[in-house]
């Protein structure tokens, strides 16, 4: 995660979905793990609209910061859930390890109301849950810089 202001959130996010799948709420899980993998997709996205190559003069690969798009591009913030997996594994950020998400998670915003709260027509399995966590795991070691 390049923004470290999201850092600790995320982080906390994050402990809160594996108490939430262990006390077997996993509606609360999944859409934790939904929401986190949401936002450290789009933060690698805007960290890697902002590198754009470059040549240095000795021909070597350089990579510089432009000023044109942020980490958070309303051009990417606008891109559904599902556009933004498809860029990720586009440009390479992340693999195919999104191909094992559930379909239901890849709509997760429109599973909620008004208020946040899951609509009454919506029931999240064990298997989902458990299953878009697995998934977080792998994004997040696709994304980790030391790998």
């Amino acid at each position: 995660m390049h923004n470290a202001e999201l850092r600790p959130v995320l982080e906390q996010a994050f402990t809160d979905s594996g108490r939430a799948l262990e006390d077997g709420d996993f509606q609360r899980a999944f859409m934790t793990s939904c929401g986190i993998l949401e936002a450290i997709i789009t933060d690698a996205l805007g960290t890697h609209a902002r590198l754009k190559p470059s040549r240095g003069t000795d021909g070597a690969d350089l990579r510089r910061t432009t000023a044109s798009a942020e980490p958070n591009d309303p051009q990417i913030a606008d891109w559904s859930f599902d556009a933004r997996i498809a860029a990720a594994e586009r440009t390479g950020l992340i693999r195919g390890g999104c191909a094992r998400l559930p379909p239901v998670a890849r709509t997760y915003r429109d599973l909620t109301d008004a208020e946040g709260q899951f609509r009454s027509d919506v029931s999240v399995s064990e298997r989902d849950a458990r299953v878009t966590t697995q998934v977080l795991h792998v994004v997040m070691r696709d994304l980790d810089p030391g790998r």
